[in-house]
């Protein structure tokens, strides 16, 4: 039982970090076809920049976390206007714009922190005690922060204006600039948005589990993965597929020993795709 506990801790802690590092991804993809192979590395250098905040300048973590996320929110706007802005519907010139901020972050990182592996300290002390099963506070906080994020983005998606633009520019961003929304301002947004929650992402990896110098890389296929499972055009299918990724690489490692529980997770959801491959939610890519 304490086992079966865990197992469903770890499951949603997981699905809660890659729902949160793929919507970013997933709002300039399908609004604007932008396909950001950063993104995995912006999610990778904000959980070593948190590391540097809280473990070797000493800062209280939820500061750290703070700073970090407005840091990342305002790489997300400069993105936006000079790296993603001006190549929108030139696919070869955003991967190779992409591979520059790679090699940028990836540099930075080893040259301010080293490129070894990293724990950042816990955000809450102890456990829950519930009879002989035990749960520690951090995953709960983290599943905690982490629903509490992704409610208030599908509240900001489906409730706000700037929400009901950004819908409106997924479905034809020409008929919606043509009704005056300012296309740029939007995507300005969109971008410090997934940014920023791809750094809280981020740290909540290294504060759970470990920081990783590659972890980037494994994250950017896990979020294609994700998105390709939940379609193209889906926000509400990110969600769900969050929730069966975070149980396939929650389950598998108790099965599978080693790198080997990684490919059976691919292989499954290969199998998937070969079902049905325009998604659960969205239509077929072309």
């Amino acid at each position: 039982m304490e086992l079966f506990i865990q197992t469903v801790t770890n499951m949603l802690v997981l699905a809660a970090v890659y729902i949160l590092v793929s919507l970013g991804f997933a709002f300039l993809f399908n609004m604007l076809g932008i396909f950001n192979v950063a993104h995995g590395s912006i999610y990778m250098a904000a959980g070593y920049l948190g590391y540097l905040f809280i473990e070797a300048l000493g800062l209280n973590q939820w500061l750290g976390l703070i700073i970090v996320v407005i840091l990342f929110a305002a790489l997300g706007l400069f993105l936006e206007k000079f790296c993603f802005r001006p190549f929108i519907g030139d696919f070869n010139r955003q991967i190779m714009i992409g591979v520059a901020i790679i090699a940028i972050l990836e540099t930075s990182v080893n040259i301010l922190i080293g490129s070894q592996m990293y724990i950042i300290p816990t955000f809450v002390e102890g456990t829950l005690e519930a009879g002989p099963y035990s749960v520690s506070w951090d995953r709960i906080s983290a599943f905690v922060l982490g629903g509490v994020l992704l409610a208030l983005v599908i509240l900001f998606v489906n409730r706000t204006r700037w929400g009901q633009q950004m819908q409106a520019i997924t479905q034809n961003m020409e008929g919606a600039a043509l009704q005056g929304i300012n296309i740029h301002r939007i995507s300005a947004i969109v971008s410090a948005l997934g940014c920023a929650l791809a750094a809280i992402a981020g740290i909540l990896m290294g504060s759970l589990y470990t920081l990783d110098p590659f972890m980037g890389d494994s994250t950017l296929i896990k979020i294609l993965i994700l998105i390709i499972l939940a379609g193209v055009g889906s926000f509400q299918g990110v969600i769900f597929m969050g929730l069966l990724l975070g149980a396939l690489y929650a389950i598998l490692p108790l099965l599978i020993q080693g790198a080997a529980s990684d490919a059976v997770a691919v292989i499954i959801i290969l199998i998937i795709l070969l079902i049905r491959p325009q998604g659960f939610f969205g239509h077929e890519v072309a």
